[in-house]
């Protein structure tokens, strides 16, 4: 049987190792990919670290990778909607008997030479897009999408604030912009990160440490506050502050994960103004990569400044920690077979 090689975590002990592993072949329904670009995700780290663990693996070991792009090798029985040599998108997860899996997580994915998936779970990718642009859009891009777009719905002329402009939120402050979210507000301790959000379409960036942010954003607001606020953070202490200066019926968005507490400190100022707080998770693939995609090829969206750098596959433990430390600080790190 032909090998490949594949960054493969082991999940009880949390170790990364690069193995040869056989070349999967693809069953009915399914296509072989031949991976080009796989984004390296704090999604992936957290699984590393443990922050993360897999609920509906089966075994203990799983090709890590859920930002995939490449092109199609083979194609499996019945699967007449994709031909080898197609540029294509894979999807961050698959809808099996009614339960979502996601790649890379409950299953194997694209830190590989060649990755398996459902025919119905990738799109195709634009001639002219890059691989390693396309590979991000499936979660550093769609999921900042389905937060704003559906789950935040945000309508032009709302004023936003993004708090935490890492691989995710710095996404979301061009995706705002987009939309015609104004002003936006980006929230960072970082002053790095905070010129990164003023380079992308920021209308104001604040530091999270500074006693005069309330006052700063009422004065950008008219004093009404926040229609919406984002934590892309995943801390309890973002998430106190965006409470604090949301608008009346104003919504706070969680899509960075913790599994700290939520605490609501003013309970009853919360419920006189009826404002909301809702989990996010992901995006609904089928609608959002093609929108996304569209937007890139129609020069409304441009994420070539998102890509920090490109690494061989067989320096996936250093993107890992790289990422981890936030050496150089990266937007995303791409990992090319």
């Amino acid at each position: 049987m032909e090998q490949m090689l594949a960054a493969r975590l082991h999940v009880p002990s949390r170790t990364l190792r690069l193995e040869e592993v056989p070349r999967p072949q693809p069953g009915p329904g399914q296509v072989l990919v031949k991976v080009e670009a796989a984004g390296v995700c704090l999604s992936d780290v957290h699984l590393i670290d443990g922050t993360l663990t897999p609920r509906l693996l089966d075994g203990e070991t799983v090709t890590l990778g859920h930002e995939v792009s490449g092109t199609i090798a083979e194609t499996g029985d019945g699967v007449t909607a994709w031909t080898p040599g197609q540029r294509v998108v894979l999807y961050a997860g698959e809808v099996r008997d009614g339960v979502t899996y996601t790649r890379g997580v409950d299953y194997d994915g694209g830190w590989a030479e060649y990755a398996l998936s459902s025919a119905d779970a990738l799109t195709p990718l634009p001639d002219t897009i890059p691989f390693d642009q396309g590979s991000i859009i499936p979660d550093a891009v769609s999921t900042p999408w389905g937060a704003i777009t559906v789950t935040g719905a945000v309508r032009p002329s709302e004023a936003v604030g993004v708090w935490g402009v890492g691989g995710l939120g710095v996404h979301a402050v061009q995706l705002l912009r987009a939309v015609g979210a104004c002003p936006i507000i980006a929230v960072d301790p970082s002053e790095v990160a905070r010129e990164r959000a003023l380079a992308i379409g920021a209308d104001l960036a604040l530091d999270s440490a500074d006693p005069a942010l309330r006052e700063t954003v009422a004065a950008a607001t008219g004093g009404v506050g926040l229609a919406a606020a984002f934590d892309f953070a995943g801390v309890p202490a973002v998430r106190e502050q965006a409470l604090s200066v949301l608008a009346p019926k104003g919504r706070l968005v969680l899509v960075g994960l913790t599994n700290r507490p939520l605490t609501v400190t003013d309970g009853t100022r919360f419920s006189y103004f009826q404002q909301q707080i809702l989990g996010h998770y992901g995006s609904d693939m089928p609608v959002a990569l093609p929108q996304l995609l569209r937007l890139v090829n129609g020069g409304r969206l441009d994420f070539a400044r998102s890509i920090s750098d490109v690494l061989p596959l067989s320096q996936a433990a250093e993107a890992v920690e790289r990422l981890e430390k936030k050496v150089g600080n990266p937007i995303r790190l791409i990992l090319r077979p």
